[in-house]
């Protein structure tokens, strides 16, 4: 299991020239469909008078919930080598969005699949490329009377405190790696029998 994954933290912009036709291309950090479907209606109203706004996002740190999208352009150039670029770089949680203004030439099916790679491999190339890790929230409610032994497994683990409630009855929600989950739930469930 991976306990990390790689994405992007700042939106990125490329520009590609082929033959008078203009691609324009920006990398976004998201993390739901919803979030992309607002990105992609605001890029239609902005750009509404491009020939094509094609796109390719990949979201999850698993990376199985992806799409690619040629938007009118011929099968699998615009949409298949944005998503190319997406998985060279190993990134999701990302949406790489290119316009294209069309210049009047017809640049073919190998002219257009190379402008859509390399206009989306600049606006990926302009972004930070951050790794971040794959965390499972895990809440444990507990007496007050055991605080000290709940607080020396936080200390002895390190997870990540998300949040914490201290009165008589006392809840604490721990940030850990995915792998290490597990150890976590089974050392906090133990203090309950002890």
């Amino acid at each position: 299991m991976q306990d990390e994954y790689k994405t992007i933290a700042n939106t990125g912009e490329g520009t590609y020239t082929e033959k008078r036709s203009k691609f324009l291309a920006f990398s976004h950090h998201v993390e739901t469909v919803d979030e992309i479907k607002e990105l992609l209606q605001q890029y239609r109203k902005k750009y509404y008078d491009a020939r094509h706004v094609c796109y390719a996002y990949m979201l999850g740190p698993e990376r199985t919930e992806f799409r690619a999208n040629d938007d009118g352009e011929p099968s699998s150039t615009a949409g298949k080598p944005i998503l190319g670029q997406i998985n060279s770089a190993e990134l999701t949680d990302i949406l790489v969005v290119v316009v294209r203004y069309y210049g009047g030439v017809n640049l073919g099916t190998g002219g257009l699949i190379v402008a859509y790679r390399e206009a989306a491999m600049q606006a990926i190339a302009a972004s930070e490329i951050v790794s971040r890790t794959v965390e499972e929230v895990i809440t444990y409610t507990f007496p007050y009377v055991m605080m000290n032994a709940v607080m020396r497994i936080v200390k002895e683990m390190s997870p990540r405190i998300v949040s914490q409630t201290f009165d008589n009855t006392c809840t604490i929600s721990l940030g850990i790696k995915k792998s290490e989950a597990g150890i976590l739930r089974e050392k906090l469930n133990k203090l309950s029998f002890e």
